[in-house]
């Protein structure tokens, strides 16, 4: 069998450990989505194959264009969410689940009404964080 990390690949994540079954994402490290490119900040918790993450996107504020190697499903709980991936633009609202393909230059803002809420999942082979589109 082989050995579990026990260092989050994203500075800051929390690591899920041997024996670790329950997170509280309003509890565990917060942290920003992406640094350099996004106002997004929340509670992320990484496996071995997966990612995590509940995320809040002040109203008004929002994530440039930008891409990463892992694919991403964002699930809205609150708020409207506009993004653009790749050409496409869409407006997500709460209870809509949004895909973003790996690779994919993709940007989001939250609408001037209300934050943004919301969980996300990606894959583990890369950290969180995406690079700033040229």
């Amino acid at each position: 069998m082989a050995e579990q990390a026990t260092v989050a690949r994203t500075p800051g994540a929390k690591r899920a450990g041997p024996g670790e079954y329950l997170f509280d994402l309003a509890r565990v490290n917060h942290i920003k989505g992406g640094p350099d490119y996004s106002s997004v900040e929340g509670g992320v918790v990484e496996g071995d194959r997966m990612i995590v993450a509940l995320m809040r996107m002040p109203a008004g504020t929002g994530a440039v264009a930008h891409s990463h190697p892992n694919e991403q499903w964002i699930y809205i709980l609150e708020g409207n969410f506009r993004a653009k991936i790749g050409d496409a633009e869409l407006v997500a609202r709460p209870g809509s689940v949004v895909y973003v393909p790996a690779n994919m230059i993709h940007s989001a803002e939250a609408t001037a009404d209300a934050d943004v809420v919301f969980f996300t999942v990606k894959d583990a082979t890369h950290g969180l964080h995406g690079t700033i589109a040229a």
